[in-house]
């Protein structure tokens, strides 16, 4: 009797929430739907646009009309486990600690930058987005959100077909053209993105105030400033497949992105004394910069096949070369001081600095699958990554007599070079019965990081990190439809060669910042509940994830004496803002995910994606921050007669937690129309984001015991855009990949060590 009530219960719950997670599932959905209609229950079916497995959450962009009209960033705004903020940083699984895959493979560019290249990257370029949230051991162990893996057209589709589309909106414009062809055993396949953006003039400013400690040394500091900048980003892709025989594949890929971008700004100053409020010095700043850059990446891959089903071998081998330059002048005018603060606004020089850094990285790899006994899986493999990274930082100086003629600063310089070698086994095990599946793991990695300073003040250092990384995860077939997943994994963060960086930055004497050369791993780990049920007609996925931080790597903002700065040359005893980065003592944080989509008929799609967190962190001494935040997302899509499709977008955040104050509340809207023609191969998208305020105003905050700071931003959020797309050619099978490739995820990237210049 109690196994007749409970079939009935789950029954009852797949028909209102259920997974399509394979073609078999698929195929015994349709039988219930088809049961159901039988009855009289009319079941309206649409494509789902997500996909839920064990360790991975997959987003069909392709099938999504808003694709055609939004740029990456923006789709990746309904995705469940992921959240954008209002100045579009990127959360997985809560942590902006997160890696960037492109095809299963890395990238370093999109790993540090992410926001800055999706946001410029059209979503037609996409074919689906991977949220990879309980990584296994053939993964490394950096990464603490998770990866996200874009699927691009590039791939390959069997036959022949070729896409172009354009866009132009009131910030830029871009193109993209795609297509494939195969001929017998092999398969090429090319992709091309260009954007330009034109960004319009944003605002910001900040307001410092001493709160405790207020000597003749202290002062309050008020900064207003503005921004313009224009950028353009190529990115192109290019893979061949070669099918030796039924057994054996060959792959071979290359990758190519660059781009640059130029940008003026200015800024102007003003010091008061937290006692008497009178001016102590004030000061203006105009500065120009332009930078570009280029990744190229290329990789191959044999894979060898058995008559064992399931037993795969693979050998890969990985070159990355990444060189990025930049050139910027800053001017100081203006500059007024008070009695006894003349020495300290000596210290600003107009400057012009040169910084050129180049990468360069090749990775071996080995990875061996193979099934034993019954329902059973052992994976294993090794890897090696030897990456040499080289910079260059030349700063110069204006000289007094001639204005006209710059000197080369050499205490101001760096010029080093930074040795990455990287060692990882791992073993894996896996078990899958008929409703369920487990997976448990084990990897180490060793590394060696060295590096030697040619020239500037830093002292050559070595660090050495061993870490064992275990995983398990654990999944149950509630229903044919609905899935529940329990896991923990341990993930780990080495600090990057920015945060290690003992170069000591004080080229604005207000704001001076070190790395810190003595930073150890940090390590988190994350216990992870979930339950998903997807249909045709209704969708959800619930996540409960708990997750905490040991040695967390923070970047830490102190004010002080500039007598107390170690290794700075002519201190003058006022009081500074000192950045750095330390190992804080933990931090601990809770989430709720929610991911809600309902075709309510065959012509609408209502949709929700949604998570409130608590965070709690502190440096096991004073600073030390908690709270809440919460953030959702949802829309509705409309077909309409004759090929028309509607669609509406709204979402919101709360300020979310860092260890020293609060970030930025946010929210934005927008609406798209899009007509289709010739068997929906000419596509037509019309789309407005924020289109009834043209000025968005952000504040953030920052405090500890001795200082207070309210920062602010002002910038432009109305666009309108059009894009235009074309198709040609027929879709057939996909063609074969290599189903192991090389994946670096090794350092915590995006890090650098320059504080916010005031």
């Amino acid at each position: 009797m109690i196994k007749k009530v409970l079939t009935l219960i789950a029954f009852s719950l797949s028909v209102i929430t259920s997974s399509a997670q394979t073609r078999e599932d698929t195929l015994r959905a349709d039988s219930i739907y088809k049961s159901l209609e039988l009855q009289g229950v009319e079941i309206v079916k649409q494509k789902s646009l997500v996909k839920s497995d064990i360790d991975k959450i997959t987003y069909d962009i392709e099938n999504d009309p808003d694709s055609k009209s939004n740029s990456v960033i923006e789709m990746l705004r309904k995705i469940p486990m992921v959240t954008v903020d209002g100045e579009d940083n990127i959360q997985v699984n809560g942590s902006s600690s997160f890696k960037v895959y492109v095809n299963s493979k890395p990238n370093q560019m999109m790993s540090n930058n992410p926001k800055e290249v999706l946001k410029s990257m059209p979503a037609t370029s996409i074919k689906k987005i991977e949220v990879i949230t309980n990584p296994g051991p053939k993964y490394d162990a950096e990464g603490v959100g998770g990866i996200l893996n874009i699927i691009t057209h590039s791939q390959g589709i069997e036959g022949y077909t070729a896409t172009f589309s354009g866009n132009v909106s009131n910030r830029g414009a871009g193109g993209s053209a795609y297509a494939t062809i195969k001929s017998g055993k092999l398969t090429l396949s090319g992709n091309y993105n260009y954007g330009y953006d034109d960004n319009p003039r944003s605002y910001s400013g900040s307001n410092r105030k001493t709160i405790s400690h207020i000597s003749d040394s202290s002062s309050d500091l008020d900064s207003e400033g503005s921004s313009k900048s224009r950028s353009d980003i190529h990115y192109g892709t290019f893979e061949a497949s070669y099918e030796i025989d039924t057994l054996r594949l060959l792959t071979a890929s290359f990758d190519l992105w660059g781009g640059g971008g130029r940008n003026n700004s200015d800024r102007s100053i003003i010091a008061t004394s937290p006692l008497s409020h009178n001016q102590l010095y004030r000061y203006n700043s105009v500065g120009t910069s332009k930078s570009s850059y280029t990744s190229i990446y290329g990789g191959i891959d044999y894979q060898r096949s058995f008559s064992v089903p399931d037993r795969l071998l693979t050998l890969s081998y990985r070159i990355e070369t990444e060189p990025y330059e930049t050139d910027s002048y800053t001017n100081y005018l203006d500059m007024q001081a008070a009695d006894g603060w003349d020495n300290f606004l000596q210290r600003l020089k107009n400057q012009h600095n040169e910084s050129n850094q180049h990468s360069s990285e090749h990775t071996f790899q080995v990875d061996y699958t193979t099934p034993f006994a019954k329902n059973h899986t052992l994976e294993t493999g090794l890897k090696y990554i030897l990456r040499n990274n080289t910079s260059e930082d030349d700063r110069y100086e204006q000289n007094a007599l001639n204005i006209n003629d710059y000197e080369f600063d050499i205490d101001h310089s760096s010029h080093y070079k930074h040795r990455h070698d990287i060692f990882a086994v791992y073993i894996g095990y896996g078990l899958k019965l008929k409703k369920l599946s487990s997976h448990l793991g084990m990897r180490y990695e060793h590394t060696l990081q060295d590096v030697e300073y040619k020239l500037g003040r830093g002292d050559d250092f070595t660090k050495h990190f061993n870490d064992f990384v275990p995983s398990a995860s654990i999944g149950y077939k509630l229903t044919q439809m609905s899935n529940l997943r329990l896991g923990y994994d341990m993930r780990i963060y080495r600090p990057g060669i920015w945060y290690l960086n003992p170069y000591l930055d004080d080229s604005n004497p207000t704001n001076i910042s070190q790395g810190n050369s003595f930073l150890d791993s940090e390590n988190n780990h994350s216990f992870s509940l979930s339950y998903s049920n997807f249909t045709p007609q209704f969708n959800i996925n619930l996540a409960l994830r708990h997750g905490f931080t040991r040695n967390s790597i923070e970047q830490v903002v102190k004010m002080m004496s500039d007598s107390k700065i170690p290794g700075l040359k002519n201190p003058t005893g006022k009081e500074v803002l000192y950045t750095t980065y330390e190992n804080i003592g933990h931090s601990q944080s809770t989430y709720l995910t929610a991911y809600i989509n309902w075709n309510a008929t065959k012509n609408t799609r209502i949709y929700i994606n949604g998570r409130l967190s608590y965070t709690d962190m502190d440096n096991g001494g004073t600073l030390r921050n908690h709270g809440w935040d919460l953030y959702g997302y949802g829309g509705a899509q409309q077909t309409l007669p004759k090929d028309w499709r509607l669609s509406f977008n709204i979402y919101a955040t709360t300020p979310r937690i860092t260890l020293q104050g609060k970030g930025t509340s946010y929210s934005s809207y927008g609406v798209n129309i899009q007509k289709s023609w010739l068997k929906k191969r000419l596509t037509l998208t019309l789309s407005a984001t924020n289109f009834l305020k043209k000025y968005k105003k952000y504040d953030s905050t920052m405090n500890d015991s001795y200082f207070y700071a309210d920062n602010w931003s002002k910038s432009v959020i109305q666009r309108f855009s059009l894009n235009i797309s074309y198709r040609i050619g027929e879709l057939k099978a996909g063609v074969r990949k290599a189903e192991r490739s090389i994946s670096n995820d090794d350092v915590k990237g995006g890090g650098n060590n320059n504080s916010s210049s005031e």
